[in-house]
């Protein structure tokens, strides 16, 4: 019975450190099997990818209904507290961008600091994020396609929308017909489809520019009427304009997408923080400039909630200008819809390679050296939902996957800075030269110590020492320092582990006990002062201590760095967390069902056939010495 239990906590053991096991940080050492993606893309390129994928028609509505039922004048206020929230993401991004370029974004991150488990439920929800938004957004474009032709009827009669009366589905073809031209486009280059891109976004930026050199000349002839009220700059308050924040903020959702091509960018240290900076500095801009403009020509309260920066144009005696504006909302769509496709044939391609999908994702074709099957299979799955089905419900299960992503991509840069890995993982082939590297580096640290020190040095041996322990004292000085310095880190790593969680625990109780309207009031600030002091102590205690040495090697070194550490990525874990649980029960239901089968796949895929599932680890600083000793072999 003894053997039995010692064997099952055995089993249970290997298979826990099995869904924590993490991977190296791709670098030159890795071998790539068949071709790589074509690095062709520039800082210009990133930036153009970064702002069609973010700035979406949402902000042609949004401003309506965020002025009317929240912020007042005081919109512009909303979106820059906004855009300084989405800036701790980025920020973080930025970082992990540069030391780890390669496909895959948030999965990846997840993958090198936190576990295989962790990653590939994040990779799961960006896969349903991308393919709802991406159905979504294409679902969007038709009305807006009717309302620049002059209507519905005006469409081709193959691209207007139909209703099966025995199903009762509406029936899109325009949708999906613009979902496979994105997906050809995407198949036939990544210079060729971020050209494009460059080009739509450039449209959909003119738009907004019109928007607001007109409508500012026109607010200057007409005064300004919409700051001149009784009500004041904020009529709904502080808490108004902070609610308008928590709504405007999902619009700066998208600048994620410049990651999901960092292995073609040509200098990703310096190309994709670049990137990712002015993606979120231009949209943030273009974003209060454009609300400063609309609640500056109509009283907030007259702004229609479905077509406000028309309406305001049309006030003003500007109906042609309807016509600008729609022309921005088409081609903000489909830069959006381009944008939402570009990462995901990328992300399943990041997950064959590590062995958690099928190998037929990771392919790339050799002519255009993009993932071909990976961008036909997302494309033809995202063309489907387009035709079929109204994801307009399902669109909250998008924010989910973001703020999963945004959440997880903070806690990495915690455990990058104060416990990045001091192990990696080699395939089980060089078994050989792991045990030879091993022994020879050990006895190598012994000549050296011994030659170190002299005679002089050695401490004398205590008479009350037995006869082991004088045997294993012969050469102890340094011997024992090193001990104990390697004693004093591990200390400091797990405390630094310990916190992190403690840390990520507290946000949880306090946001969820801040959220929590149900529960007494009494439970409420009970549990949010719990939360509180939970959080404060352990970040108290982080800010305290050391960061870890070995961070200065991780990945690609000499690139951006997050600043305000643990502060920063601190903040940036409480809001995102309080967004999540803010988006509501039955949100979450259908976000569970997803991660439910998501954990099926990999219990009875992923686990059995990840790359890792024979690897050997070993110590960092044995890393290059294994892989010489295996070169030289081999020649």
């Amino acid at each position: 019975m003894q053997k039995k239990g010692e064997v099952l906590l055995s089993k249970c053991s290997k298979a826990f450190k099995s869904l924590v096991r993490r991977k190296q940080v791709d670098s030159v050492h890795v071998r790539r099997e068949g071709h790589q993606l074509a690095r062709k893309l520039t800082a210009l390129d990133l930036t153009a990818i970064g702002v069609g994928t973010t700035i979406g028609a949402g902000v042609y509505v949004l401003i309506g209904t965020v002025a009317r039922e929240h912020t007042g004048p005081a919109l512009t206020v909303s979106f820059l507290i906004a855009g300084l929230a989405a800036a701790l993401s980025a920020f973080c991004y930025a970082e992990l961008a540069s030391r780890c370029p390669s496909a895959g974004s948030a999965y990846h991150y997840a993958y090198i600091c936190i576990g295989e488990s962790v990653a590939w439920l994040i990779g799961w929800s960006l896969i349903l994020e991308y393919t709802i938004g991406g159905s979504a957004i294409a679902r969007g474009i038709s009305p807006n396609l009717a309302l620049f032709f002059g209507g519905e009827d005006k469409l081709p009669a193959f691209l207007v929308r139909h209703t099966i009366p025995q199903l009762g589905v509406v029936v899109d073809p325009c949708a999906a017909v613009l979902v496979l031209i994105v997906t050809v486009l995407l198949c036939a280059g990544i210079k060729e489809s971020s050209l494009v891109q460059t080009i739509v976004t450039t449209v959909n930026v003119c738009a907004m520019i019109f928007v607001i050199i007109a409508g500012g000349y026109l607010a200057c002839k007409t005064g300004w009427a919409g700051y001149e009220l009784r009500d004041g700059f904020f009529p709904f308050g502080v808490n108004g304009m902070l609610a308008g924040s928590a709504v405007v903020f999902f619009s700066y959702i998208g600048f994620d997408a410049v990651t999901g091509a960092a292995e073609e960018t040509k200098r990703p240290l310096r190309d994709l923080p670049l990137g990712i900076g002015m993606t979120l500095t231009l949209c943030c801009i273009l974003y209060m400039l454009v609300s400063v403009v609309i609640v500056g020509l109509v009283p907030y309260y007259s702004l229609n909630p479905d077509t406000p920066i028309s309406s305001a144009f049309s006030a003003n005696g500007m109906q042609w200008a309807a016509y600008i504006v729609t022309a921005g909302a088409v081609t903000a769509l489909c830069a959006s819809l381009m944008g939402s496709l570009l990462p995901q044939p990328r992300l399943l391609m990041a997950m064959a390679r590590d062995g958690l999908l099928p190998s037929f994702f990771s392919d790339i074709s050799t002519s255009t050296q993009v993932p071909v099957k990976s961008t036909v299979t997302a494309g033809t799955l995202a063309a489907v939902l387009a035709l079929f089905m109204d994801v307009s419900e399902l669109s909250g299960m998008v924010s989910v996957g973001t703020l999963l992503a945004f959440t997880v991509v903070a806690i990495s840069i915690l455990i990058l800075r104060y416990a990045p890995p001091d192990e990696v993982p080699l395939p089980s082939s060089l078994q050989q030269f792991v045990d030879s590297v091993r022994k020879q580096l050990d006895e190598d640290s012994q000549e050296t110590e011994r030659k170190k020190y002299d005679d002089e040095d050695i401490v004398e041996q205590s008479p009350h020492l037995s006869e082991h322990e004088e045997a294993s004292i012969q050469y102890p000085l340094i011997e024992k320092q090193f001990t104990e310095d390697k004693k004093c880190q591990r200390k400091r790593r797990k405390i630094a582990v310990w916190n992190i969680s403690l840390f990520c625990i507290g946000v949880v109780v306090l946001t969820s006990a801040a959220s929590a309207d149900y529960l007494p009031s009494l439970l409420r600030f009970s549990l949010g002062a719990v939360g509180a002091a939970i959080l404060l102590c352990s970040l108290i205690v982080l800010a305290c201590l050391k960061q870890d040495e070995a961070r200065h090697s991780f990945g690609h070194t000499g690139g951006f760095l997050c600043p305000f550490v643990p502060f920063l990525p601190a903040a940036c874990i409480l809001i995102n967390v309080y967004l999540l649980i803010s988006l509501g029960v039955g949100t979450w239901i259908r976000v569970s069902i997803w991660l439910i089968m998501g954990a099926s796949v990999y219990v009875f895929y992923g686990w059995s056939h990840s790359s890792l599932r024979n690897a050997v680890y070993v110590p960092m600083a044995y890393l290059d010495h294994i892989y010489c000793a295996s070169s030289s072999h081999q020649v």
